[in-house]
């Protein structure tokens, strides 16, 4: 069992378990696999099974101006194959993505995350909470071809 920075050799792999995330969504193609992994501050962290990719989330360091200038973190894409669920490949994929903000010097680490129970019981047993701030979005609409 080994978890690691996923590399662009790696592509085919996350492509496949992106669509255990999404279903019948789309995935981008492995081009768009290597921009997201050669961006500088972000990082896709893998947790593996053997030789199979079994979970993975996205970890983006970004830089501010307040807090002295220390970076804060945002935790995307958070997925962990539906054969090896419960077995705690995503809690070790997870830990090591709070390991590497830590380690960055973050001084906070931000994720949104579906409004079921089971999904917010996984991360508040991380450490994570949501009495101090409210998660927000607002969606575009898909591009139509």
């Amino acid at each position: 069992m080994t978890t690691r920075p996923l590399t662009v050799r790696d592509a085919e792999r996350a492509l496949v378990l992106y669509q255990h995330l999404v279903g019948d969504g789309p995935v981008a193609s492995a081009d768009a696999f290597a921009r997201v992994v050669d961006h500088p501050g972000t990082s896709v962290i893998g947790a593996f099974a053997d030789d199979s990719l079994v979970a993975m989330a996205t970890l983006h360091v970004l830089p501010n101006m307040t807090q002295g200038g220390r970076p804060y973190a945002l935790v995307e894409n958070v997925v962990t194959h539906r054969n090896h669920r419960g077995t705690g490949q995503g809690r070790r994929v997870m830990q090591a993505v709070i390991d590497a903000a830590w380690d960055a010097e973050c001084y906070k680490i931000m994720l949104l995350t579906g409004q079921t129970a089971e999904a917010r019981g996984f991360y508040e047993t991380l450490g994570f909470g949501a009495e101090e701030k409210w998660g927000m979005t607002i969606r575009r609409a898909p591009v139509r071809g």
